[in-house]
């Protein structure tokens, strides 16, 4: 039984990371799209919008990931693999939170200028 819930947890955990990597890579086609284009009279997007909604997708696929490395080690986990775990999870939650916390600052930014 413990074999089964492990097989059905990476699976899904590789699933979950492949959906990280698609959502990245949509983010980074967008943002080459955006910024080659952002360079025509017409345009009315900004470099700030573009790094925000760049910025927007990282933070969501680095979320995807953590999620992904938990349920990787979910059934029967050895010391290695927490320990692992926690370094993951410590790199990823910082870069979440910085990344949110420069996405916040670039907002706000925009909003009183704009007011």
């Amino acid at each position: 039984m413990e074999e089964i819930a492990k097989n059905i947890t990476i699976t899904v955990s590789h699933a979950v990371e492949i959906v990280a990597a698609v959502i990245t890579g949509i983010a980074v086609i967008k943002t080459i799209y955006n910024y080659i284009f952002l360079f025509k009279p017409s345009s009315k997007i900004t470099k700030e919008e573009i790094r925000v909604q760049f910025g927007s997708a990282v933070a969501v696929a680095l979320e995807l990931l953590l999620g992904a490395d938990v349920l990787a080690t979910a059934v029967a986990p050895s010391w290695d693999d927490i320990g692992k775990l926690a370094a993951i999870a410590a790199i990823r939650t910082a870069l979440n939170y910085f990344l949110g916390k420069e996405l916040r600052e670039i907002k706000e930014r925009n909003f009183k200028s704009e007011a």
